[in-house]
């Protein structure tokens, strides 16, 4: 195999990595959105984008609820979101996922490391960093975060396997 061939196949692989990453953060944030929307008490349709904003919008940290939409809030917490995702993915894709060979292993891997994920976010990250994302319904996220982990494995299995 050529080097140019082996450059060629790496780059392949590393955007399907990237995009294992992104579509799992579609999947969780779609999940997160629909269901806060719906339940009762719920914090509203576009309550995670901008809660996951207000990591870095401060003002954000006392909005009502239903949360109203906000371009720059949504927009700002989408690329926050997806951005966590594509490194926490890579993270997997690299360190986690290589120890599992089939397509069950990967997704149950994935599942537990989104549970890894939800547990530090929600008892370190969230208090200290981003304390409105606590008014998200915690068995709502944490289900999210198992989807995520879900998709992540099935999407690494598949784009390492083609």
């Amino acid at each position: 195999m050529s080097s140019t061939t082996l450059s060629t196949t790496h780059t392949t692989l590393s955007a399907k990595l990237l995009g294992a990453g992104l579509i799992a953060s579609l999947v969780m944030g779609m999940w997160e959105m629909m269901v806060e929307a719906i339940i009762p008490n719920g914090a509203g349709f576009w309550s995670a984008p901008t809660y996951i904003a207000a990591t870095i919008l401060r003002n954000l940290q006392a909005v009502a609820r239903p949360v109203p939409f906000d371009l720059v809030a949504v927009m700002a917490g989408l690329m926050g979101h997806m951005m966590n995702s594509v490194i926490f993915g890579l993270v997997f894709a690299f360190v986690i996922a290589p120890r599992f060979k089939s397509l069950i292993g990967q997704v149950v891997a994935g599942m537990m490391y989104g549970a890894v994920v939800y547990a530090v976010m929600a008892l370190i990250v969230v208090p200290l960093v981003d304390p409105v994302m606590a008014n998200l319904n915690a068995v709502v996220f944490f289900l999210g975060h198992l989807m995520w982990g879900v998709a992540l494995g099935a999407l690494n299995y598949r784009f390492t396997k083609a």
